[in-house]
């Protein structure tokens, strides 16, 4: 299985994502069904390693907060632009939340994240795409801003190949809980850990 942790988006978040599509002649535009912002990318793995990933992922307790999508920018590799994505307003509810992704991942034994955290939304693949019109189309939109969205679950996906673009499936969904609710039951299991104040 090929897997990654991520937070899925509300569909009026997508909609207003996807109505950016288009004026990029070469861009390979993700579809808004696939919109999601990584937390920890894991990769391929084995049944077994996926049963310890999400056992590690189902003990994390952090609280719900608030997230806001603004301004666009690209990333560049060897001197070639290969992505224009949405970036994350700072959030240190999102900054806790991945460090305890990481350390939960790193407690089943896989190795440690080599990059730094970088959270945003990839809009298109641009590897084909004229620089020029990539950073003219920054510039036309890096005033962009979504309605801020609770944060309330993360999830761990799986990516399967398919014919056009790989199809990301939520295999599991994670709640994230208020200080000092202790629900008796989390996700199916038994939670004897209490939440941190």
């Amino acid at each position: 299985m090929r897997l990654f942790v991520a937070l899925g988006l509300p569909e009026a978040v997508s909609s207003q994502l996807a109505g950016l599509i288009g004026g990029i002649p070469g861009a390979r535009w993700v579809p808004p069904e696939n919109y999601h912002l990584t937390l920890r990318f894991i990769g391929e793995v084995e049944p077994w390693r996926a049963e310890e990933v999400d056992e590690a992922l189902a003990v994390i307790r952090a609280k719900p907060f608030d997230l806001t999508l603004t301004g666009l920018g690209l990333f560049e590799k060897a001197g070639r632009i290969n992505a224009l994505w949405v970036g994350i307003e700072r959030c240190e509810g999102l900054l806790r939340l991945q460090s305890k992704v990481e350390t939960a991942l790193q407690r089943v034994g896989l190795d440690p994240e080599r990059r730094r955290f970088a959270p945003h939304i990839t809009l298109a693949r641009t590897e084909r795409a004229a620089p020029d019109k990539l950073i003219s189309f920054v510039q036309a939109h890096n005033l962009f801003r979504a309605p801020v969205m609770r944060i309330e679950e993360f999830c761990l996906y799986s990516s399967k190949l398919g014919k056009e673009q790989a199809v990301y499936v939520p295999e599991v969904a994670y709640p994230l809980a208020p200080a000092g609710l202790v629900p008796a039951v989390w996700d199916g299991r038994v939670d004897p850990a209490p939440l941190p104040g």
